[in-house]
């Protein structure tokens, strides 16, 4: 079994132990950073395969950390800490390209379970066999899956890495019609009962990014009443 290694970036000393105490049952090696100068360091310096990311650090903050990771070529999912009035920084992480978030107060059980799914999600990626080319094709629409990059018409795409996800979910299932409960298993990794709108929210903004028209889109196809499905019939109406 692959070796873990987990970062936990936190200042509070008693939130940060809590949370390598149960971490080891999952991870061979957890490693505590106390402040944001420490988070940084330890960050850029190894590949991770989890970072749990506090926002509010002393030193650089968690969306400087969470900016410099996603700049670096190997991909690490990163699990953010919030707290719930911070809801611009939530939005700010995930645009940054966090994985996931939870909110402080938090339940522990919860917080494990949602590394838990980030893990799976990222071993389904791996061993899923249509992924084997590394690359997904319809008409200008170009996704790397091993280098986690988008182009339309020669053109990249920036996205974040729940964008990402959601659209190489959709490209692997031409067709398709997937309800906003089953996008939230499938690629979040496990349920958010209650954020249906943060299905909406991303596809959205994922839209506005490829298609030629986001108002009347082509590709990503509202089925009303049901959810969401790739349409790559048309893949000639996508953003020039």
């Amino acid at each position: 079994m692959k070796t873990k290694k987990i970062l936990v970036v936190e200042d509070e000393k008693d939130i940060a132990e809590l949370l390598a105490l149960h971490l080891r049952d999952l991870a061979d090696d957890v490693v505590l950073a106390a402040d944001g100068h420490e988070g940084m360091r330890l960050a850029c310096a190894k590949k991770w395969d989890l970072i749990i990311l506090d926002l509010r650090l002393p030193g650089p903050d968690g969306l400087e950390i969470c900016r410099a990771v996603r700049r670096k070529e190997t991909y690490t999912s990163i699990l953010m800490l919030t707290s719930k009035s911070s809801e611009l920084d939530r939005v700010l992480g995930l645009e940054l390209g966090a994985d996931d978030y939870i909110t402080k107060p938090f339940s522990v059980l919860e917080l494990i379970a949602r590394v838990k799914a980030i893990f799976r999600q990222v071993a389904a990626i791996e061993n899923d066999t249509r992924f084997s080319s590394d690359c997904v094709q319809a008409g200008p629409l170009y996704i790397n899956a091993a280098a986690r990059a988008v182009t339309v018409n020669d053109r990249e795409v920036d996205l974040t890495a729940r964008e990402f996800d959601l659209l190489l979910h959709f490209a692997t299932h031409p067709g398709r019609v997937f309800r906003r409960s089953e996008l939230l298993d499938h690629v979040w990794g496990h349920g958010h009962e209650g954020y249906e709108h943060t299905v909406n929210s991303h596809i959205n903004r994922l839209r506005a990014k490829i298609e030629r028209d986001p108002a009347d889109p082509s590709c990503i196809v509202t089925v009303w009443g049901v959810g969401y499905k790739f349409d790559a019939s048309n893949p000639h109406e996508l953003a020039s």
